[in-house]
């Protein structure tokens, strides 16, 4: 399916070049001068490369035709995670190196979706907000502005992500997973 460069999103699956890329960072520009651009940074689903591609506004890419089917998050071992699809109850295995870091964001019976090109699964998508425990975090710094000071916070998962003074060690807090940020406190 061929979609304008503008209509370009963070998580989009392209077919590029002979092969199939997901869109990392998109950013949109209308200089002065000359015609508007899409600045977009690409990893190969294939070779596990990166790409920085510029394309014109008027320019039409291809969009990956995907199956998304959703599946629930069972367990992982040293090398996959392991989903099982609810109604058809059939399991299969994903490598740790596919997942990357959402990998951390897995729990028991967590529901997510992974997209299938031609039978062959290519990649996950974790539900947008999740609930998440803060393990530890560092005392808030006095005299800081309230508006604009974020403090290194560590999850039960163990990821590290910013979060306002407020935020202690202990409290659940909702993390926007496309983008790994605090969204609010529960």
């Amino acid at each position: 399916m061929k979609i304008n460069a503008t209509e370009i999103r963070v998580g989009m699956i392209l077919e590029y070049k002979n092969d199939l890329w997901e869109v990392l960072k998109t950013n949109h520009v209308k200089p002065g001068k000359g015609g508007a651009f899409a600045q977009v940074e690409m990893k190969s689903l294939i070779k596990n490369t990166k790409l920085n591609e510029r394309f014109r506004s008027s320019e039409s890419i291809e969009k990956a035709s995907l199956e998304e089917e959703k599946y629930n998050f069972l367990y992982s071992d040293d090398n996959d995670f392991y989903f099982m699809n609810p109604t058809s109850f059939e399991q299969i295995n994903l490598n740790k190196d596919m997942v990357g870091d959402k990998g951390k964001m897995l729990t028991e019976n967590l529901e997510v979706t992974i997209n299938f090109h031609n039978e062959k699964p290519l990649s996950i998508l974790l539900p947008n907000q999740l609930n998440c425990i803060i393990e530890t975090t560092d005392a808030a710094i006095k005299g800081q502005t309230v508006s604009s000071s974020y403090k290194p916070a560590v999850l039960k998962n163990g990821l590290s992500i910013q979060v306002p003074p407020f935020i202690e060690s202990g409290d659940t807090i909702i993390v926007d997973t496309r983008t790994m940020e605090y969204v609010k406190k529960i």
